[in-house]
């Protein structure tokens, strides 16, 4: 694994706590983790009453958008455990993910500006297949800061401090099918599963 920041955007400061590291897995273990995505049960994104054209499994919690916490979900599988233990690696020592989303992107298909539930404290993403425009946004005065990666295929990013929590990201849409695993550590406040 090499991290490389040379896919970054030069002309702006990068959001604070942002890492990204190409070829973070082989294309071997890739084709291995998009097999075992296409055997999961996936079922379309819901969010309250909308549903997202993306398909999803989670492990280790997934949030109800119903209810507006989290809830259990089936265990982490341990055809993920390699990669799992990698992802902490690169995280360094304190990092323990607890909850993973497979996800399924049909040509066309992005995900809107956010920034993930507050149960959740450091976010890694693991783009597999094709490449898609991994985008921040962050509000200065009457206008926004922006920053773009290219996430390339293989490639992991890690999001931490201000680029987690400051910053809202995006997902353009995709123009080749593409697969990604998120993987996520707890926050160290309230129970996660009191409601927010």
């Amino acid at each position: 694994m090499s991290e490389q920041l040379t896919l970054f955007d030069k002309v702006r400061p990068k959001p604070e706590g942002l890492r990204y590291a190409a070829e973070f897995v082989t294309p071997a273990i890739e084709q291995e983790l998009i097999l075992g995505i296409q055997t999961l049960p996936l079922q379309p994104f819901h969010f309250g009453e909308f549903e997202g054209k993306r398909r999803v499994a989670s492990f280790g919690f997934r949030y109800d958008y119903d209810l507006r916490q989290l809830r259990r979900a089936e265990p982490i599988p341990r055809w993920l455990a390699e990669i799992v233990a990698n992802v902490e690696t690169f995280g360094g020592p304190a990092i323990r993910i607890q909850q993973v989303l497979c996800t399924e992107y049909g040509v066309g298909v992005g995900i809107g500006w956010h920034r993930d539930k507050p149960h959740f404290d450091e976010i890694f993403g693991l783009s597999l297949r094709s490449a898609r425009k991994f985008r921040f946004r962050k509000r200065a005065g009457k206008t926004w800061d922006r920053f773009t990666i290219d996430a390339e295929p293989r490639s992991l990013y890690m999001m931490t401090g201000a680029s987690r929590q400051i910053w809202e990201h995006s997902i353009s849409a995709v123009e080749a099918p593409r697969y990604s695993v998120t993987f996520r550590t707890m926050t160290n406040g309230p129970d996660p599963m009191t409601p927010a």
